[in-house]
């Protein structure tokens, strides 16, 4: 996943821009990027933060970089932003989502422009060169940005900074956040909305799927019309966004209240407490022991100083090291309990099963889970969600499979999508059984989708039910 920021300024960018983008560390760790416009035209620096946060890495050009006009970018694949010369004039250019179809794209743009791409390691093509070469194909970059949005298969949204300001351009179906926040002599505009509270920015306007703006120091102005479909993804809800954000008008910390609440209605265990995953369980066990009056603790206690989120690095058994490691036990508050444990999902079990292991060897008596969301059948192939290479990495289809095969046809994953049926019934006391749980119950997705309150239509429920 990435994060994107902008800021249109009267004066100098580089104190919001660098804070606004750190403000996107929990969306990636792999690289980070800033790219400014000023009096000496384009500047940039971009640097590999998987050792060190992105302040760290940057203190040197948050001193050195000048510039009224900037974006940048917390990324967990390509670098960016990267700076464009064109026949639409030089431009800087940083992006957020995926392109499924991107060697398709690449091969075209070869036959009709014979251009060429700078070749990243492992032979892959940057996905934010690959879009600025679709924008380089129209005569102006409006039409350019439109032409990305509608050729692209996946999602895309983008800021392009120029001389003269910020196009900013949310996806073509709105599967990721793009907003606008205002304060005197400046806009900005942000993945995250609370990104720019801090700076002293309020809240101006939400782009809607396809929108495209151009923003300066003075204005912002919609320069192509949105597009009324939108299918935003819910797992912003349920994990990947920061609890103090807000989507459609939806805040994340609210919806996770709402969404442990729905998990107690349905529930008959009476465990002595109710704990999260930190750190996004948290909020949904909050919600769960709220609406059950069970009470709420904290069996293990998350080291945040050093330890990065523990789906960042491209190694799985290092994400186990890190699941495993961050995770400090209160024994009082294991020892001789039964134990009642939200996260935000179970995507392959390793993660879960250790932390299980963990309570067990300090003594719980029982540990019950509650994931947060319903279980996981297929990969995300909107967002870039995952690093998993094959949807047998999921535990539901490594049991599906076991139960019915290699070959599984949509009709069946259905049915063991269905909460009512006994196939569903069946692959969660497998679950539960091969990860050692005491019981396994899973979040409806007519519950879940409820908690984020919106139109189900406007909601992606692709990665639970193969639907958008």
């Amino acid at each position: 996943m990435s994060g994107i920021f902008g800021v249109v300024s009267k004066s100098d960018c580089v104190f919001d821009l660098f804070f606004g983008i750190d403000y996107h560390s929990h969306l990636g760790t792999r690289r980070g990027g800033m790219a400014v416009y000023g009096e000496a035209g384009f500047d940039r620096a971009i640097h590999n933060i998987e050792n060190a946060p992105f302040r760290t890495k940057f203190e040197k050009d948050f001193a050195e970089l000048k510039g009224n006009l900037g974006i940048g970018c917390i990324s967990d694949s390509e670098p960016q932003p990267l700076l464009v010369r064109s026949h639409l004039g030089s431009f800087a250019i940083t992006t957020v989502g995926r392109i499924n179809n991107l060697d398709e794209l690449t091969q075209s743009a070869f036959r009709d422009g014979k251009t060429h791409f700078l070749e990243m390691s492992g032979g892959e093509v940057n996905a934010t060169e690959l879009v600025a070469a679709l924008i380089n194909q129209k005569d102006n970059i409006v039409d350019g940005i439109r032409y990305a949005q509608e050729s692209i298969d996946g999602s895309m949204s983008m800021l392009i900074l120029t001389p003269e300001g910020i196009y900013a351009a949310r996806d073509y179906k709105g599967r990721t956040p793009l907003v606008i926040g205002q304060k005197e002599g400046a806009f900005c505009a942000s993945f995250e909305s609370f990104a720019y509270i801090n700076l002293g920015y309020s809240d101006y306007q939400e782009l809607r799927p396809a929108e495209i703006v151009f923003l300066t120091p003075e204005s912002v102005t919609t320069v192509a019309p949105p597009r009324e479909e939108m299918k935003i993804c819910t797992f912003l809800w349920i994990y990947y966004g920061y609890p103090t954000s807000t989507y459609e008008s939806v805040n994340v910390e609210d919806m996770r209240y709402r969404c442990g609440a729905a998990l107690a209605r349905r529930d008959n265990v009476q465990p002595d407490s109710i704990a999260g995953v930190p750190d996004s369980g948290t909020a949904h066990a909050i919600g769960y022991a709220n609406a059950s009056g069970i009470p709420f603790a904290r069996p293990f206690i998350k080291y945040t100083p050093t330890w990065p989120r523990s789906f960042m690095p491209s190694i799985q058994t290092q994400r186990n090291l890190i699941a495993r490691m961050k995770l400090i036990p209160v024994r009082s508050q294991i020892e001789g309990k039964k134990l009642l444990l939200i996260d935000d999902s179970i995507v392959r079990g390793t993660q879960m099963r250790e932390t299980t292991e963990l309570l067990y060897r300090d003594g719980a008596k029982e540990v019950h889970i509650r994931p947060a969301c319903p279980p996981l059948l297929y990969g995300c192939k909107y967002l870039n969600f995952s690093r998993s290479s094959s949807e047998l990495d999921l535990i539901t289809r490594r049991v599906i499979q076991d139960r019915e095969g290699p070959d599984v046809d949509a009709k069946t994953l259905a049915d063991y999508a269905n909460p009512d049926s006994q196939n569903y019934a069946e692959m969660v006391d497998e679950i539960g059984r091969q990860l050692n749980f005491t019981s396994l119950r899973y979040h409806r997705l007519d519950d879940m989708v409820e908690s984020v309150g919106i139109s189900p239509c406007k909601l992606c429920t692709y990665c639970w039910n193969g639907q958008e």
